[in-house]
């Protein structure tokens, strides 16, 4: 779940905030450099790599680095991880981060101590549902149930976080039209400047006449073109 909903935030203004840890933090981080987003690290320790915590995701903070995101700790360079440090680096990506978004939490989770410092600084709290007889969706349900936002899509956590998304009829639209062949694509944008007449657009396209047609064809049984009162226009 963690993958695809941050997979669907591809190409949007997004960094994924997440704490380095084992677990859903780890695949946040890697699900967010997949995707080409910023992603920023708060480790419950210093920055120093002998301390870094833990240390069998060094490497994962590399790429974190290298992809332009960021390592962040209030700690001293050399400070290990201790009990106390993770609920104080919560509070942290609690507050920088627009909304916290809870994809699993049980009924006494840590992870809702995140949730309840999200609303002390009045941040958005998102929470993925789950099935009443699972342990670990206790918590997220919860939260829904005192108000957070119920999430089951990118396209829900997009809206929450206030972007316009394309209805579904537009993202058919726009796959539609992100598969065209190199002719179909030529007679499209002849088309995006005006209506044309057949024989006009022929003639502007540069292809044979049966070539021209044949690609007319595809295009009006995909439903991205019509002719109407002598006109070839965009559906």
């Amino acid at each position: 779940m963690c993958e695809d909903l941050i997979a669907g935030l591809a190409g949007y203004p997004i960094a994924i905030v997440s704490g380095l840890a084992i677990g859903i933090d780890t695949i946040a981080h890697k699900a967010a450099l997949k995707a080409k987003l910023s992603t920023i690290a708060f480790p419950g320790s210093g920055l120093d790599r002998s301390v870094l915590h833990p240390s069998s995701n060094k490497k994962l903070a590399d790429e974190i680095i290298y992809a332009g995101g960021a390592l962040v700790a209030e700690y001293e360079p050399l400070m290990p991880a201790g009990i106390h440090t993770f609920p104080k680096r919560n509070r942290l990506m609690a507050a920088l981060s627009k909304a916290s978004l809870i994809i699993e939490a049980g009924e006494k989770s840590g992870t809702l101590i995140t949730a309840r410092l999200a609303l002390d600084y009045n941040r958005e709290v998102l929470a993925v549902p789950g099935s009443i007889f699972n342990p670990g969706s206790k918590g997220t349900n919860s939260l829904i149930r005192l108000g957070a936002t119920p999430i089951t899509c990118s396209k829900d956590i997009l809206e929450a976080l206030g972007f316009n998304t394309p209805t579904d009829e537009e993202s058919k639209q726009a796959s539609l039209f992100s598969n065209l062949s190199e002719n179909e694509q030529k007679i499209v944008e002849l088309l995006q400047v005006e209506p044309l007449p057949r024989d006009e657009l022929i003639m502007l396209s540069s292809l044979s006449a049966a070539l021209a047609n044949s690609n007319l064809a595809v295009l009006e049984i995909k439903g991205l073109i019509k002719e109407t009162m002598g006109e070839v226009r965009l559906a």
